[in-house]
This record gives structure tokens, C-alpha cells and sequence, in this order.
């Protein structure tokens, strides 16, 4: 299928780079296929997920219930870094960067098909299948192995060159590739995301508790109410607290090149007390083609009311 794996390995790295990706890193599955993902059971067995119940699926741990004939993970990352300032006022709601420009998922599924379908072109015996957070694959686990960055204490991945504002993909393939070497840790004996989170949700170094997180309940508790013991400190969707103080973001961010992930003025800092009101069609023209949709109008008014004094408009 492919007579040179390695130079069709640095062709297909030279494609991805043209597409516009800011990172590549290629896993050979067959060198971890007997590698159970470390602390995945516990981590379940504790109920760290909370309602996720998606992230039991056996799947997760076996790659070939996704692929049977997957032998490479082409990992790939873009950077969405964008500096713009948040007002301070008590009286705006706060949004993660990842949503404050267009969509990832379009973004990245529109880079990871035209590579696919380059990849498909060189021969037609290639088959692919591609994931941007769409699917059963532990994508900080393979970009890790990938040697794309390292998983940090805070459970993000971390890569020298942009920090963690990363947004991860992967496309699965059949054909066999030069595996790059997997990333070492650059931690240390930092401890700035676990001392900076205010609800204590890394419980410990590399172990988050859904539970308790900020992130978890603005974007996937679907209950009507939060719990009455976790502040969101501000936050109506997602959480960046742990990723603002890490030292690898303060010295080594920079913005983005991707135009479509430059912030929507409107997201950057929105009135609390227009989100809780917030209407179905002022939902549709605030957040169009925005990863944001995951957080139903509902969910939004609920977010911005539980940050206001007693939960009132």
C-alpha cells in the first residue's frame, strides 16, 4: 500500500501542515494496543465522571472496536489563543475562550476531511475515519503518545510552543507510519491549577472530579438546578481558571492565526442579567454556528441566575 512509510509519513505531516494545523504527531496503535489507559477504572470507579455516562464506553479503551484495521493515529492540534481582555465587573458572566469564536468542531472537521480525503486519494486501499471531540477516542491520551504535548495536573494537554489553548483532533488510518516519540512530562512540582481551583475539583495531581467542576456544571449538567455548594465564581460557560494561572500558558500563548477563532464581541463579556432572561432567539443570534449550542437557552439562563445575588434576575 505504501512503499516508503517513512518518507509518506513526513509527506502527510507536510499536507497537514499546508491544511493548516498547527501541530502533527503520528501514534503506531500496535505499540499500546496492550496499554490500558493509566487510572481510566478508578477514575470511573469513583464516579469522577459524573452524568457523563459516555465516557464508560468500552470503546474509549479499545481502539479497534472503533476501527478494526486501524494500525496509525495522525494527532493533529490548532492553537485558538486569542488574548482579548474580560471585563471585571461583577455583572458580566463569564465564557471560556474555546467558545468565543465559531465552532471548533466545524473548523477542525473541515481541516481533518480534506486531510482524509487527501489521504484516501494516494491510494485507494487507504482508509480513514476522523474525531475533533466527536467521538469514543481518549484524544489527550493518543496526543500525548503522539508527542504533541504532555497531560498536565490540571488534565489538559500541554504543548510547549502554544500551552494548553489547544483544540485536538485525530484521524484513524490503515496504513502503517513512522511513530513519533511520545511527550515526557513538564509539570513538576507545580501546583498553580490545583491551588488556583476554586472549588477544589483536581482532587489530586492529574484528577479531576467532574463533580466539582465549574466546566462540568455550566456545559453538561443538564438539571434544572446546580448544586447549592459549587460557586461559579462568575463562569456561565466552561472555566479557564486553571488554564489562565499554568506558567507554560503565561510565558509561551500567543494568538491564534485562525481567523474563525476570533471572539464574537458579545462573548467575550455578556450582562448576566441579559443571560438570564435570555430568550430563544436572542439564543440563536448570539451564538451562531458556536460550540456554545451544547448549552441549551435553559442551561444558559440557569448559569447566569445561580451568579447572581440569591439567583434572581
Amino acid at each position: 500500500m505504501v512503499a516508503d512509510p517513512q518518507s509518506f509519513t513526513q509527506l502527510i505531516k507536510q499536507e497537514t501542515r499546508t491544511i493548516g494545523f498547527h501541530q502533527v504527531g503520528i501514534v503506531r496503535v500496535a505499540d499500546w494496543d496492550a496499554a490500558a489507559p493509566q487510572g481510566l477504572q478508578s477514575w470511573l470507579h469513583q464516579g469522577y465522571q459524573a452524568s457523563m455516562g459516555w465516557m464508560e464506553s468500552p470503546r474509549r479503551q479499545d481502539i479497534y472496536q472503533i476501527m478494526p484495521d486501524v494500525q496509525s493515529i495522525i494527532c493533529v492540534a490548532l492553537n485558538y489563543y486569542t488574548p482579548t481582555p474580560r471585563p471585571t465587573g461583577a455583572e458580566y458572566g463569564k465564557i471560556s475562550r474555546y467558545g468565543w469564536g465559531r465552532d471548533y468542531h466545524k473548523v477542525l472537521h473541515k481541516k481533518l476531511k480534506a486531510l482524509s480525503r487527501w489521504l484516501e486519494a494516494q491510494d485507494p486501499a487507504i482508509q480513514t475515519r476522523y474525531y475533533a471531540d466527536t467521538g469514543p477516542i481518549q484524544d489527550k491520551v493518543w496526543a500525548e503518545r503522539a508527542g504533541i504535548g504532555w497531560i498536565a495536573k490540571n488534565s489538559n494537554v500541554i504543548n510547549r510552543k502554544y500551552g494548553s489553548w489547544m483544540f485536538l483532533g485525530e484521524i484513524l488510518t490503515n496504513i502503517a507510519l513512522i511513530p513519533d516519540q511520545p511527550h515526557t512530562q513538564h509539570c513538576g512540582t507545580c501546583t498553580r491549577c490545583l491551588d488556583a481551583c476554586p472549588t477544589q475539583a483536581i482532587v489530586e495531581p492529574f484528577v479531576v472530579d467532574a463533580n466539582r467542576c465549574i466546566a462540568y456544571h455550566t456545559i453538561e449538567n443538564r438539571e434544572p438546578a446546580l448544586p447549592a455548594d459549587v460557586e461559579l465564581h462568575g463562569w456561565v460557560a466552561g472555566c479557564d481558571i486553571c488554564q489562565d494561572v499554568c506558567p507554560w500558558n503565561q510565558r509561551f500563548a500567543q494568538e491564534t492565526d485562525v481567523s474563525d477563532f476570533q471572539p464574537y464581541p458579545w462573548n467575550v463579556g455578556p450582562q448576566l442579567s441579559e443571560l438570564a432572561a435570555l430568550s430563544q432567539e436572542e439564543y440563536d443570534r448570539r451564538f451562531p454556528a458556536s460550540a456554545l449550542r451544547r448549552i441549551r437557552p435553559d442551561m444558559m439562563r440557569r448559569n447566569a441566575q445561580a451568579n447572581q445575588p440569591q439567583g434572581l434576575d
